[in-house]
């Protein structure tokens, strides 16, 4: 099998359509039409079916698509493998990364791994882990760092430290006024700003309410941009629900305290993970190894 019109291949199946798979691809419907005739003489089966306007994977497709992903990540690792024989810390690594812990691990981790290694590019994306375990998956991405979560098949991961997510709200705000230290039901009078449904932050908290028999936390703002809420609250007077790294000495927000209710703070693990039988570069190894000492220091 032709490895391009197997890299074709994979493009129509997730797109479902031959018309935008060729604007993709820059190439005509024709020759994309020639390489899935290919495979299927190849195959000996239809790898497409129509549905509605657009196509969809048989079930020989589907199998196809297994294997076709599998050997792009086989070429793709033995030219990085063999690119970096002599070359030491060196090359490009691509990590996806969770917000909290891009603002707070990866610019040490980062900059010890370019020190060590001037020649090492690296491409960053951040988002949640819902975002970017089909970039891992797909092999879009080197490495993911994000709450750990059960095993996808196929991967590994490395455990790099305890996180404590904790309510918090400006230091000035009306509930560290008083003698009496704030529990859960005190919270219910006052607003929120949160990640919106989904967000496996804001899912705990909502359920945690709700196990107690209380309402849900009044959400007067909601964003996506976890990175904005620290300093969002401590200038609208909203509670959070927030990272406690963000309250510490070292990187923290000036002007946030933590609103200390133990039935209110959510325990969670943060792990690097990688495709258990992909090729990992020493340079993505080592940063895998410097993400857990910057926790640590952090």
């Amino acid at each position: 099998m032709d490895l391009r019109d197997l890299r074709y291949f994979e493009t129509i199946a997730r797109l479902e359509h031959m018309g935008r798979s060729a604007e993709q691809l820059h190439r005509t419907q024709p020759a994309l039409t020639a390489a899935i005739r290919r495979l299927e003489e190849h195959c000996g089966a239809p790898l497409f079916e129509k549905a509605g306007r657009g196509i969809r994977l048989s079930p020989a497709g589907r199998v196809l698509l297994k294997w076709a992903q599998r050997l792009r990540f086989d070429a793709e690792d033995a030219r990085r493998e063999i690119a970096a024989i002599g070359q030491g810390l060196a090359g490009h690594v691509r990590i996806g990364i969770v917000p909290t812990a891009a603002q707070f691990l990866l610019p040490a981790a980062a900059r010890q791994l370019l020190q060590e290694a001037p020649e090492v590019t690296l491409r960053t994306v951040v988002g949640l882990v819902t975002m970017l375990e089909p970039l891992l998956r797909d092999g879009e991405i080197d490495l993911m760092v994000g709450t750990e979560s059960p095993q996808e098949p196929g991967c590994v991961s490395r455990f790099l430290a305890e996180d404590a997510i904790v309510v918090a709200a400006s230091a000035e705000h009306e509930l560290f006024r008083g003698s009496a230290a704030p529990k859960l039901k005190d919270l219910t009078a006052y607003r929120w700003a949160l990640q919106p449904p989904g967000a496996p932050t804001r899912d705990w908290l909502d359920h945690t309410f709700e196990r107690r028999r209380l309402p849900r936390p009044r959400v007067q703002v909601e964003s996506t941009m976890l990175l904005m809420l620290p300093s969002l609250i401590v200038q609208t007077g909203l509670l959070s629900f927030i990272s406690r790294h963000h309250l510490g000495r070292k990187g923290g927000i000036p002007g946030l305290k933590e609103v200390v209710i133990k039935e209110a703070t959510m325990s969670r693990r943060l792990v690097v993970t990688w495709r258990q039988n992909s090729y990992l570069s020493p340079a993505a190894a080592r940063l895998a190894a410097l993400l857990a000492q910057a926790w640590r220091a952090a």
